[in-house]
Parts: structure tokens; sequence; C-alpha cells
């Protein structure tokens, strides 16, 4: 589990960021969470946007994510979803 501290840092972090995915019509499928998995092994930190044309509230969408790919869930802005998870070969962030 993350801290308030390293939940701050890492928000700080995404600001920045595009998100690289959007979950639309199909919601949340299992290839997207390998996807998603995949690029949080190379990226570490990554943003998700969530569609209007999603039939799932935002949160339910986070929740499945944030499980499926064993990350942390570290905000929802808007319909942006900020997902956080170490890597075990491209570790960059250095969290406080």
């Amino acid at each position: 589990m993350l801290t308030g501290k390293q939940k701050r840092f890492l928000r700080a972090e995404a600001h920045h960021l595009n998100p690289i995915f959007q979950v639309g019509k199909g919601c949340v499928n299992e290839n997207m969470v390998k996807q998603i998995a995949d690029a949080l092994e190379a990226r570490e930190l990554l943003k998700v946007s969530v569609l209007q044309s999603c039939e799932m509230d935002k949160e339910e969408v986070a929740k499945r994510l944030s499980a499926g790919t064993r990350s942390e869930l570290v905000q929802i802005i808007g319909n942006t979803i900020v997902l956080y998870k170490e890597s075990r070969e491209n570790k960059n962030i250095q969290l406080p």
C-alpha cells in the first residue's frame, strides 16, 4: 500500500503524462488488462482515460484495472485513472 506522501509524489509525477489507454464501449477485458500490465512493467506510472461510451462507472473501471494488473490506484481525476506498479526490470521511480 502507498502512503499519502507517496501518492502525492506519484500524482505530481503523473501530472505531465498523457493517457495511453482508453476504456470505451467494450469496458475492461482480459486483453486490455494484459496490455496495461505490460505497459506498467515498462513505465511504472501511467494514465488511463475512461470514455463517455463506457458502460461502467470510472470507480469500477479503476478497481478492475488495479486488481487485474496488481497495481496501485494513485488517483481518479475527472475521467482519468492514474495507476502505479513498481517495475521488476525497469525501475525508474524512487518513492519517497
